[in-house]
């Protein structure tokens, strides 16, 4: 250790060398609080500038926007809150379930696969069941059918 007195000429107990300084503070709050006044009016000045910008636009939008065509107007307000027909099935607007729209087509095809009927009677054509018509296929077989054309040579 050192026996030589350090020169505290400083009041604070802090001794006074030429070859040592010291910060007076770590942190200097002042520039701190300067930036988040700054901050606050950049954030409030954006905030009138968005403002300012939705006001001319929705302006700009009501000025330029077109009436509507007459077919539209006759619709009265649904034309706004409805997209147009053809609508998807489920979206408000649609009147029908499209669970219940499924399970009538599912009904109405398997009604079609069972059902035996003329189609042409002095042609000879009917319509069989999709079962008889795969166990009369499994019987008999396919009948024979023509290899495809073979393509032209050059």
């Amino acid at each position: 250790m050192s026996t030589e007195h350090h020169n505290t000429s400083h009041g604070n107990g802090e001794p006074l060398h030429d070859t040592v300084s010291f910060e007076t503070t770590d942190v200097q709050v002042r520039s701190i609080y300067w930036y988040l006044v700054a901050l606050a009016l950049a954030v409030i000045a954006s905030f009138f500038v968005c403002i300012f910008i939705l006001k001319f636009l929705t302006s700009f939008v009501s000025r330029s926007d077109v009436p509507p065509p007459p077919s539209r107007t006759a619709l009265g307000e649904d034309y706004r809150t409805y997209p147009p027909e053809p609508r998807l099935q489920g979206v408000p607007g649609h009147t029908t379930d499209p669970q219940q729209d499924l399970r009538d087509k599912m009904k109405a095809d398997i009604e079609a696969n069972e059902k035996a009927e003329w189609i042409d009677k002095d042609g000879g054509v009917a319509q069989i069941p999709v079962k008889d018509a795969m166990k009369i296929i499994a019987e008999k077989g396919l009948s024979s059918v023509p290899p495809a054309a073979a393509e032209k040579k050059k």
